[in-house]
Order: structure tokens, then C-alpha cells, then sequence
């Protein structure tokens, strides 16, 4: 069963989710901290190169499926236009401030 985005429990994560299903560059870099970094399998990639591909220029949707760690780790369907829906596992790690430091995605 879906988890409403507005029902996430970590408020960084719900306004990253948020950032990424409205492709709102403006929105999800201002949730990151500005040397965030992040991996997608295992491998550490660059963040804007990564996110421009696998998110915005591909049109990049996730639907949450389950979140634990206190809303810091989820279990999403991603879908985009070039891969089209797969099973994800998204972390994150939040700083004191809110923002989001570093994130790891990969297939679940």
C-alpha cells in the first residue's frame, strides 16, 4: 500500500519526495546541503549529473511503499522514462539544519 507523500515522517525526506514527483529542481536542491552527495547501487555519482539523468530530464516519479528509521529509509517504486518502474531502496542522511547531506538509492 502507498504512503501518501504528505504523510512521511521525516520532514526532508517528504519535501525531497515531494521535489522529485513535481520535477521541481528549484524545490529539491534547496532540501539537499550544498556539498550533499549521494550513490545509486553501491556507487558513489555525481549528484547533478545523476539527478539531471534519473530524475528531471527523464521525468522521474516515486511512490513510497514503506518507510522505517524514522522516515529516513525507504522502500519506493521509481518509475522514469528511460528504465520505467523498478523496486528501489532509498537512506538518507539529514543534517541538524534539515537539509539533506547525502542520499543511496539502488534497486530493492
Amino acid at each position: 500500500m502507498t504512503i501518501q507523500v504528505a504523510k512521511l515522517s521525516d520532514p526532508a525526506v517528504r519535501a525531497f519526495v515531494t521535489a522529485v514527483n513535481a520535477h521541481d529542481r528549484d524545490a529539491f536542491r534547496a532540501v539537499l546541503a550544498p556539498d550533499a552527495t549521494m550513490s545509486d547501487d553501491g556507487a558513489d555519482r555525481d549528484l547533478a549529473d545523476w539527478t539531471d539523468r534519473e530524475i528531471f530530464s527523464s521525468r522521474g516519479h516515486m511512490e513510497v511503499d514503506n518507510e522505517s528509521n524514522g522516515g529516513r529509509s525507504l522502500i519506493a517504486r521509481y518509475n522514469n522514462d528511460t528504465w520505467g518502474e523498478m523496486k528501489t531502496r532509498w537512506s538518507f542522511t539529514v543534517d541538524d539544519g534539515g537539509r539533506i547531506t547525502r542520499f543511496e538509492t539502488g534497486q530493492a
